[in-house]
């Protein structure tokens, strides 16, 4: 169990970097959607690569009488949650987030999706996996109602109008907690027999493609080929690509595995503070207010309450 809290911490503080490092390469070199692409592309170039290493390794060990072949069959369900998963985690979920924080900086969102996606995956988690609500659960939502409305508007309504300076930032940043919790809901509905890096494979590929589509109806496909060359978009790429995703998504999606939904969750709570702090020390600009630190303070107490034991 100590094991996969490590990884837990791991994987937030990776995450965390990653919001002010795509701040940065957002504003400086190429738009949300071909970042995206960018950091799949990769991903799955990498899991191409291991794929032939294995492949290549099974045809040269013929000294072995017989060679146990572990072959993976996902079900029509689980291929649709795939599908489901790349959609809303991958495609939408990052176009979205990259845009949300090239409009109002790294915190904010990284506030939004990291205190508020535990709150919905703890209530989706009722649904579908018929958790129980207790008395305690219930004064932790309520909190987490009050939290959240001061998280999100600062305070002041009038920041979630439209004719508020900042309002789609703000609204990209508040639809991706939706999308984090359906990603997640999805990938546990696939079986727990099936290999964590397998299914990330497939949800990669399909993400791919979806970014590369979007990416060509956007009229983005030169901007993303003449900056994927560029020095600091590659070392991005790769860090989204592997350290993000492959590491950052299997350490999920493990733990969602080995732990009860809302427990990973809860590991969340900390990267939006650590990326205030990384954002803090390489000077990136933020519009967040005090009453968005207070409403997170607010949620990170709710959270914890709905997660008593």
């Amino acid at each position: 169990m100590l094991i996969i809290y490590g990884l837990l911490v791991l994987m937030v503080v990776i995450w965390s970097f990653s919001f002010v490092l795509v701040d940065i390469t957002v504003e400086l070199f190429m738009p949300a959607m071909s970042l995206a692409l960018t950091r799949f592309l990769i991903a799955s170039l990498v899991f191409i690569i291991v794929d032939i290493y294995f492949f290549i390794n099974r045809k040269i060990r013929t000294n072995k009488i017989e060679e146990r072949k572990e072959k993976v069959f996902y079900s029509k369900r689980e291929w649709i949650y795939i599908i489901i998963a790349s959609f809303c985690g991958t495609t939408l979920f990052f176009v979205i987030q990259y845009t949300a924080i090239g409009l109002i900086g790294p915190t904010l969102p990284a506030l939004f999706v990291c205190l508020l996606s535990p709150v919905l995956i703890t209530v989706l988690a009722l649904i579908f996996f018929k958790e129980k609500l207790t008395s305690v659960k219930l004064i932790g939502f309520i909190i987490a109602t009050i939290g959240g409305f001061l998280l999100v508007t600062g305070g002041d309504l009038g920041t979630l109008t439209p004719k508020a300076p900042n309002f789609i930032g703000y609204l990209y940043a508040l639809i991706t907690p939706l999308l984090w919790a359906i990603y997640t809901i999805a990938t546990k509905k696939i079986s727990k027999e099936k290999s964590n890096l397998i299914t990330l494979k497939y949800i990669a590929y399909f993400g791919t493609v979806e970014l590369f589509v979007f990416v060509l109806l956007n009229n983005e496909l030169l901007i993303f080929i003449q900056n994927l060359t560029k020095i600091f978009v590659l070392i991005t790429g790769l860090y989204l690509g592997i350290g993000c995703y492959i590491i950052g998504y299997f350490i999920w999606q493990k733990s969602q595995k080995e732990l009860k939904s809302s427990k990973g969750a809860s590991f969340l709570y900390i990267e939006p503070f650590l990326t205030l702090i990384f954002s803090t020390l390489l000077n990136r600009p933020e519009t967040i207010l005090i009453w968005n630190l207070v409403g997170g303070f607010i949620v990170l107490a709710a959270v914890l309450i709905i997660n008593y034991n």
